[in-house]
């Protein structure tokens, strides 16, 4: 900012000589342009260029309902509910294995695989999955690393719902 008013001051004195009487209209002209309420106007402006991302219901046919520390911290349950099946049987599909991603520390927690009951995750055997039913997943805390008010990226395949607050 400072060198563009040294650039305009310099080129002011050059062009314009005392007692033409334009110098006045032009210094009134180039300060109001300089000015802050000018420059923020002109940023909001611009702002509105940049494209909205897609929601969640948009892209994957979902809506995140929560995410909460279950089993006194060692388990992480996070709940969607499905708005559009055929989007949403991405994400029941078993082969899209589910992890999600602690912000603050970069840790990486999977879904238990237990020997009797399988992943701790609810999957759609065959078809698609109910309109307007809640589905789970459960991720392992091991040790409670992660804790209420952490910030997390749930990734389960290609889906990606980030900054998801646990509550």
């Amino acid at each position: 900012m400072l060198k563009m008013r040294k650039i305009i001051t310099c080129c002011l004195r050059k062009t314009f000589r005392p007692g033409s009487g334009l110098l006045p209209a032009v210094i009134l002209g180039v300060v109001f342009f300089l000015s802050p309420g000018y420059a923020q106007q002109s940023e909001k402006t611009g702002a509105g260029i940049e494209q909205k991302k897609p929601s969640l219901a948009d892209q994957w046919g979902i809506q995140v309902e929560s995410l909460r520390s279950s089993a006194n911290g060692h388990l992480l349950d996070f709940r969607y509910r499905v708005k559009d099946p055929d989007k949403a049987t991405y994400l029941v599909d078993r082969r899209n294995k589910p992890y999600l991603i602690d912000q603050a520390s970069g840790k990486v927690l999977a879904v238990p695989n237990t020997a009797k009951v399988g992943p701790m995750r609810q999957t759609v055997r065959s078809g698609k999955p109910k309109e307007d039913r809640v589905y789970f997943v459960l991720f392992g805390n091991p040790g409670g690393m992660v804790k209420p008010g952490s910030q997390v990226t749930v990734v389960i395949g290609d889906f990606k719902a980030e900054d998801i607050v646990v509550q």
